[in-house]
């Protein structure tokens, strides 16, 4: 399996940095785990196209990380065989999200089956929604949902990937808590979306600090990690954006994992089945 961060930015703008999202590759399914600005060109540096995914899966519903989920379905939809099944798969709320969606693109929809004699019919959508415990499959990936604490936003949920061996949690947005505990528990890689604690502390705008209580430090997800007893820990969602000159202070953040900590720009790759970093 290999995990690639097509975006590791936040809803701060940085030109360096996609939107939040994550590519999961088993060998036989390409898996896109939220869909932030950018993802379809980070996809194309992948040298992926949203055709070659198996299907879209959403952490939860905030904009930064379903802003440009439009642009992989409307992607998906030109360049993939006519009539092709794209799944959607994501926490209660994601169906009236998505219906939402097809509304805002009705028009587009309409301009390119009445111009392409082979592009009959709107994009076909399988959309899922999930609870925690629940399983359910991607390509031939079998995916377990768990609950994760990004209150107030509710539900969000983390996932896991399990193949051959291996495993891979999404931990998406949020703070630790028992769930996701046990989400983590025994993973070969664990993905979690942090910020730096004390850099927001130093910046006086209460907007800002409100993101302190519903995301993770990079701290406790290295603790989270820790507990969990994790091969590798994969940060992502900089805030503030990560930088080579500030890499060694995140590294000191994360100090009691005693596992391997990868952190990186965008499409920065881990094999995890080698635990090698490219």
């Amino acid at each position: 399996m290999k995990i690639v961060l097509l975006g590791t930015g936040s809803p701060i703008p940085n030109p360096d940095n996609a939107g939040p999202s994550t590519l999961i590759q088993t060998g036989t399914s390409n898996i896109l785990f939220d869909a932030g600005r950018g993802v379809v060109m980070r996809l194309a540096k992948a040298q992926l196209i949203p055709a070659m995914l198996h299907g879209v899966v959403l952490t939860h519903l905030h904009s930064d990380h379903v802003c440009d989920l439009n642009d992989v379905i409307t992607t998906q939809w030109v360049m993939a065989p006519s009539g092709t099944n794209f799944k959607i798969v994501g926490p209660v709320g994601t169906k009236a999200f998505i219906e939402g969606m097809r509304e805002m693109l009705q028009a587009d929809v309409g301009y390119r089956i009445g111009h392409h004699a082979d592009l009959n019919e709107p994009p076909k959508l399988e959309v899922l929604e999930v609870l925690p415990g629940d399983k359910f499959t991607i390509g031939d990936q079998e995916i377990i949902a768990g609950a994760t604490d990004h209150r107030p936003v509710d539900p969000s949920l983390g996932y896991r990937i399990e193949k051959d061996g291996e495993s891979v949690v999404i931990g998406g947005d949020g703070v630790p808590c028992a769930t996701l505990d046990e989400l983590v528990k025994g993973a070969s890689a664990y993905v979690q979306t942090v910020i730096r604690d004390d850099w927001v502390k130093s910046i006086p705008n209460p907007r800002l600090q409100d993101i302190l209580d519903y995301h993770s430090s990079v701290a406790q997800a290295a603790d989270t990690a820790q507990r969990g007893g994790v091969k590798a820990l994969v940060l992502t969602h900089f805030v503030p954006p990560l930088s080579k000159e500030t890499e060694h202070e995140w590294r000191e953040l994360a100090s009691s994992f005693s596992g391997l900590v990868v952190m990186g720009p965008d499409l920065t790759t881990l094999d995890v089945t080698t635990m090698v970093v490219s």
